[in-house]
């Protein structure tokens, strides 16, 4: 199973600033990092800029988007980074979401879509 592990935005990231504790941060992530990847779990991770370099896309029917540029608010609501984790289950992926080590700060753990999982959504949806 795959899943998301979004790390929750916060003042300081949307401002482009490092914590104070840059080095000790930068030091456990690198031990975390390699521990998940000699684990076998870990597919993909980064960072994001903030979000005054991103853009929303939105859609007021098919084939009009609406692009809004960035800065965006709710800053509880942005992502300032991301995991690719691909666990035997749901709990592994928790207990690796819980080791993250941060001093301040929150994750989100979301499961990816499976094929199966889709394929199970879609069953009543007519097939071309």
């Amino acid at each position: 199973m795959r899943f998301l592990l979004i790390v929750k935005a916060t003042p300081e990231s949307e401002r482009g600033e490092m914590p104070a504790d840059v080095e000790r941060l930068i030091a456990d992530m690198g031990r975390f990092n390699e521990e998940m990847i000699a684990a076998g779990v870990m597919v993909d991770g980064g960072g994001l800029q903030p979000s005054a370099a991103a853009k929303r896309i939105r859609f007021e029917g098919l084939g009009k988007p609406v692009v809004t540029d960035g800065p965006f608010d709710n800053i509880t609501d942005l992502a300032s980074g991301y995991w690719i984790l691909d666990c035997k289950s749901p709990d592994e992926a928790l207990d690796w979401a819980k080791r993250v080590p941060f001093s301040s700060g929150g994750v989100e753990l979301r499961p990816l879509m499976s094929e199966e999982a889709f394929d199970e959504l879609t069953a009543d949806v007519p097939k071309s």
